[in-house]
């Protein structure tokens, strides 16, 4: 994601919210060091396409690839980054993002699935909303201005990360990418088609990958 469900069950295993917000900047630093920024790719790229394969093995390459992840969203100057947008077909995702508190959220998030949340949770934000895969393009997006992902830690760890506004915001964009859908997906023939004509008109600042 660019500066700027499944249903809930009374019977599923509870699973602890992580605490994402302890030595952000540590943490993040760690895994950018370790790895090695990758180019991204942009709308029209098959992999982006596409619903990514599930991550069933949580072995060093997925610490390596999640630590370039890490490096590749820092040298785009991202606040979240799918696996697909660097070509990799896997559902996994990184975030180093701020929530409409100013809070610091840095974490990964394996086979990730967002909760369908009641009625009464659902109040939309309709802020702008960019993606690194669609660069230099911004338009209004209404998503809820809460939400709930389930998955893994890079270690196969049950795992669920809340977040509002913002937060939430870069956690519905990144859960999307994994599925096969950008945010242009979401909006009407004649936003997405402004939003392409804004990405035609710029120059990415961080490395791409050209779609053949």
């Amino acid at each position: 994601m660019a500066q700027q469900q499944q249903e809930i069950s009374e019977e599923r295993t509870p699973v602890e919210f992580v605490d994402d917000t302890r030595d952000c900047e540590a943490r993040e630093n760690a895994h950018r060091e370790r790895g090695t920024a990758r180019p991204i790719t942009v709308v029209g790229n098959p992999v982006l396409h596409k619903e990514c394969k599930d991550v069933t093995s949580f072995d060093d390459e997925l610490a390596s690839l999640i630590d370039d992840m890490f490096a590749s969203q820092r040298a785009a100057e991202g606040v979240g980054l799918a696996a697909n947008q660097i070509g990799v077909d896997l559902k996994v995702f990184v975030y180093d993002c701020m929530d409409d508190d100013g809070v610091r959220h840095v974490g990964a998030v394996c086979n990730p699935v967002l909760d369908e949340l009641p009625a009464e949770r659902r109040s939309l934000d309709d802020s702008n909303e960019g993606c690194l895969s669609v660069p230099g393009a911004y338009e209004s997006l209404a998503r809820p201005d809460y939400a709930v992902v389930r998955g893994q830690d890079a270690q196969g760890k049950p795992i669920a990360v809340e977040g509002t506004g913002y937060f939430a915001r870069c956690l519905q964009h990144e859960t999307d990418h994994l599925y096969g859908y950008l945010y242009i997906d979401r909006l009407s023939k004649r936003e997405r088609k402004d939003a392409l004509r804004q990405m035609a008109e710029g120059t990415p600042r961080y490395e791409t990958v050209p779609n053949t």
